[in-house]
């Protein structure tokens, strides 16, 4: 994929006496989930369209530590922040892109107490401002053009941060109509997946919470469920599927609907 899709790692471009623009952190779930690799590959293609100059860590990439530290091992997390703020102050990165809020969050937040300043963005924040900049040019909504699109906030990036105009604004270049679910912004749910809650077997209770977070989602009637978290992305699509209703309702990345709607 690396060749096809024209990703230098730090350590190539490193030895050429290059430095990128930015950082693209990828994260375990987009280096590592099948799903997960489709967001990963349409924030890239976005990223050359635009003509950015970065590169990725590759094998020198680790977890972040954000579900040890969620699930309450402060000592594996430390450890695991520790060795990525040194490879990353090895290589004076400033700027750091994520697809993951999660990744997002824990380097924004909770890096700079451990010595690893940077500043961080998630990619919905990054295109935007490659558009306002005038680097990528969207030519409208594709295949998505008239489409009613309904957005889940990821807790990290809404709740946690207060990112909840970069995802809509991007959703709203491409000609659809975009439906709110009666919980969002500062109000909106998590998917069920957020605190390590991914990793783990669901507790006792009435009802899962991505099905009850997928039931508000489809009230909205959508054609897609736009998201901005592969660990969202996971639990939207396994709650259209518990509905049967996979056929007529799409879920799918921010990333991906601007990818796609350019052909790219």
């Amino acid at each position: 994929m690396s060749e096809a899709m024209k990703v230098p790692t730090m350590a190539e471009m490193n030895a050429k006496g290059e430095t990128p623009e930015v950082l693209f952190w990828v994260g375990c779930a987009g280096s590592f989930d099948d799903r997960a690799k489709k967001i990963t590959k349409a924030i890239v293609k976005i990223l050359n369209k635009a003509g950015v100059k970065f590169a990725v860590l590759g094998t020198e990439e680790s977890c972040t530590g954000d579900p040890a530290k969620r699930a309450g091992n402060e000592f594996i997390f430390q450890m695991q922040a520790m060795a990525n703020i040194q490879v990353l102050n090895g290589y004076e990165v400033k700027k750091i892109v994520t697809g993951c809020p999660h990744c997002f969050n824990t380097m924004k937040n909770e890096y700079p107490d451990l010595g690893g300043s940077y500043d961080v963005v998630h990619h919905t924040q990054f295109i935007n401002t490659l558009i306002k900049d005038g680097r990528l040019q969207l030519e409208g909504g594709g295949t998505f053009k008239g489409k009613r699109i309904t957005f889940h906030d990821p807790c990290y990036l809404g709740r946690a941060n207060g990112v909840f105009e970069a995802p809509r604004g991007l959703i709203e270049k491409l000609d659809v109509e975009l439906s709110e679910m009666k919980r969002c912004k500062e109000r909106g749910m998590c998917c069920g997946a957020g605190g390590a809650q991914m990793f783990k077997e669901a507790e006792k209770g009435n009802k899962e919470v991505n099905i009850e977070r997928t039931e508000q989602a489809l009230e909205t009637q959508p054609d897609v469920i736009a998201t901005g978290c592969p660990f969202c992305n996971t639990m939207m699509t396994d709650g259209v599927k518990n509905k049967e209703r996979e056929d007529n309702v799409q879920v799918y990345d921010v990333a991906e609907l601007i990818a796609t709607a350019e052909d790219l």
